[in-house]
């Protein structure tokens, strides 16, 4: 695990140099974040600071090192954004911050700390520089000591480092997905960024004269990596393999054909057939025609009775993982101890630590009634399946995300309080409260990607953006991997 420490200037005349003196007597390695201001600065006004942020995260995976100390950007005419950009770079690189001063009045320096999430900010370690009554005051061996000093805490994963981590395992993953709305424009855009990023291979299911005249009206260029293939051309070549995986249906070859004029039915058959490894879908249709074929053809994978959803949440400092908001309306204790299951060996193959909150609105005993009782016993009959997981409930949402509502409420438990892995009680609560905090607090919500499948099929929200495409594919791939 690395260990990070931004040295952040409160003025255009702090001792930054003196900092990093003192800094590299521990051994750190000093780490630039932004060596071009002016390109960083071109990034932020044009509205992709989250490019820049990811650039930050790449250039910082390949230290490779234990200890970091990063130098964070100084406030100048020239860079007035300094400290927004600073405080971003901290939460993205889950940095600890010291705060480099010169002689500045103290009052000063906790006006500057306000825009770091003010004095009591646990993650602010001291100032070098300058006295503040409220903040620890640190001389070089003091700056020394918090800097080599053990993490306090968990380490968390930002929305940049999970941004980052996907399309890196994607990479790594080489793997093809099928797109079976292949001239929807958005689609278009998505795969031919994924290929020119080396994401994955798409296979776009759309006349070819159609993609091509979407291509051209966005000026996209589709690579090598992006094949077109005509439905009409290749619907026959599945005709008999879905007669036989519907005999059971009574299905004809009549209706097979019938069927297999839609994409995602088609798309399907590819998937079952090996010549993708993955489906994405959902920025036309609606989520019941995107995984109603592939719960017909493609069904649960080994040790999987249902299949279910999440949602990664991008908070600005972490990341939070929702289930299951998407698919499952009215699950039972059995069917939630699954989903809770199911979700934390999601989160752990994204790099969390999962600690799973089962949702109710009642925390430990204090309430009673069917809803909650059922949440105890979906509690229960999951810790009884997987004892390796940390999993407990009932509890509240604030008893399972601040700690000093857990102290009171659930002083005992191992979750309360610092849970990354949320299971709501059933698809009202999940749906309202994911899309209640993505829209309120104006964040990224990646998913719903699938659960328990046979093989990686995932939906789309049909308001999804580019990116939201690009990272569904990413997520697809590197579930292919694991299928």
């Amino acid at each position: 695990m690395t260990k990070a420490v931004i040295l952040i200037p409160t003025s255009a005349e702090a001792n930054l140099a003196a900092a990093l003196d003192a800094a590299k007597t521990t051994g750190a390695v000093i780490f630039n974040a932004v060596e071009d201001v002016k390109a960083a600065q071109a990034l932020i006004a044009n509205n992709q600071k989250d490019v820049l942020l990811e650039k930050i995260v790449a250039d910082f995976q390949a230290l490779n090192a234990n200890l970091v100390v990063v130098k964070g950007v100084q406030p100048s005419v020239q860079a007035p954004f300094a400290n927004s950009l600073n405080f971003a770079i901290a939460q993205t690189l889950d940095a600890q911050i010291i705060l480099v001063a010169n002689n500045e009045e103290g009052t000063l320096v906790e006006a500057v700390a306000s825009e770091f999430g003010g004095v009591n900010n646990s993650e602010i370690l001291g100032v070098f520089g300058a006295q503040a009554g409220k903040i620890k005051t640190l001389d070089a061996q003091a700056l020394a000591n918090a800097i080599s000093a053990p993490l306090a805490r968990e380490a968390r994963i930002s929305p940049a480092a999970f941004r980052f981590k996907l399309t890196d395992l994607a990479r790594k993953a080489g793997k093809t997905i099928v797109l079976p709305e292949g001239d929807e424009p958005r689609t278009v855009k998505a795969a031919a960024i994924c290929a020119e990023r080396g994401i994955a291979k798409s296979v776009l299911l759309a006349d070819p004269e159609s993609v091509k005249k979407v291509a051209a009206e966005q000026s996209v260029t589709l690579g090598a990596d992006v094949t077109i293939i005509n439905p009409a051309d290749v619907r026959e070549n599945y005709v008999a393999r879905l007669v036989e995986l519907r005999k059971s249906k009574g299905l004809t070859e009549e209706q097979a054909r019938a069927q297999l004029e839609d994409t995602v039915v088609l798309g399907t058959m590819m998937l079952e057939a090996g010549e993708v490894d993955g489906l994405v879908s959902g920025a036309v249709h609606t989520t019941a025609n995107t995984i109603r074929p592939p719960m017909q053809i493609i069904k649960t994978a080994p040790g999987s009775s249902i299949i279910s959803s999440v949602f990664f949440m991008l908070l600005p400092d972490q990341v939070l993982v929702y289930g299951d908001c998407a698919v499952n309306p009215e699950p039972t204790a059995e069917q939630l101890a699954e989903i809770a299951i199911q979700s934390a060996e999601s989160a752990k193959a994204f790099g969390l630590n999962p600690k799973v909150a089962m949702l109710s609105y009642s925390t430990g005993t204090s309430g009673s009634g069917q809803s909650v009782e059922k949440v105890k016993d979906a509690t229960r009959i999951a810790q009884e399946k997987r004892p390796d997981l940390l999993i407990d409930g009932p509890l509240q949402y604030d008893a399972a995300v601040m700690k000093d509502v857990a102290a009171s409420k659930a002083p005992n438990s191992k979750v309360a309080g610092q849970a990354n892995v949320f299971v709501f009680p059933d698809i009202n609560a999940g749906n309202i409260g994911y899309k209640a905090v993505q829209r309120s607090a104006d964040l990224v919500a990646v998913g719903p990607m699938l659960q328990g499948m046979r093989k990686p099929v995932n939906d789309l929200s049909r308001g999804a953006l580019v990116d939201d495409i690009i990272y569904t594919i990413a997520l697809t791939a590197i579930q292919a991997t694991q299928a």
